[in-house]
């Protein structure tokens, strides 16, 4: 997962889980059935507009709010290919990791960045480069996560170092 290119869907700041996958929709267990709500909180058409290998670029504290694990899968399994936000809520961050959902964070990138560009992310050297050649360079996730990340989330990471 060296490289991650897709089209740009533009957010804010504060985007929080129940934006992300809002709460009446907890009782649904079917990740692929979730997919179908990404983001419904922002925008109720979104999860038809989302496309596989789409990246979304985001302002603060995305993620915030509440533990729910069904954000970050939710837009997994919509196809989102990557996040690059300036910064994660903890929770958040963790869960897209488990759930094997690539995340970048940059403070500069998300201001220069807007939707419907296509942007490349380059994991080998820590850059970010859009249509327009801007380079954004962003600090390396540590070799444990990307296995994790490589691997498809933590359940077939961990069922891999098992030799299961």
């Amino acid at each position: 997962m060296e490289l991650i290119t897709g089209r740009v869907w533009k957010l804010g700041d504060n985007v929080d889980t129940d934006v992300i996958y809002p709460g009446k929709y907890l009782p649904i267990i079917d990740a692929p059935e979730m997919a179908l709500h990404a983001l419904e909180g922002l925008d109720p058409e979104f999860p038809q507009k989302i496309q596989k290998g789409d990246i979304i670029v985001a302002g603060s504290n995305f993620g915030c709010g509440s533990s729910r694990e069904q954000a970050a899968t939710s837009l997994k399994f919509a196809g989102i290919a990557c996040i690059v936000a300036k910064s994660y809520s903890r929770i958040f961050f963790r869960n897209a990791i488990n759930q094997g959902l690539a995340l970048v964070e940059s403070k500069e990138a998300p201001d220069h960045i807007q939707t419907g560009e296509i942007v490349t992310i380059n994991f080998g050297t820590g850059e970010i480069i859009t249509s327009q050649n801007q380079k954004f360079s962003f600090p390396p996730l540590p070799e444990f996560l990307m296995g994790i990340l490589e691997d498809g989330g933590l359940i077939p990471h961990v069922k891999k170092s098992l030799g299961t």
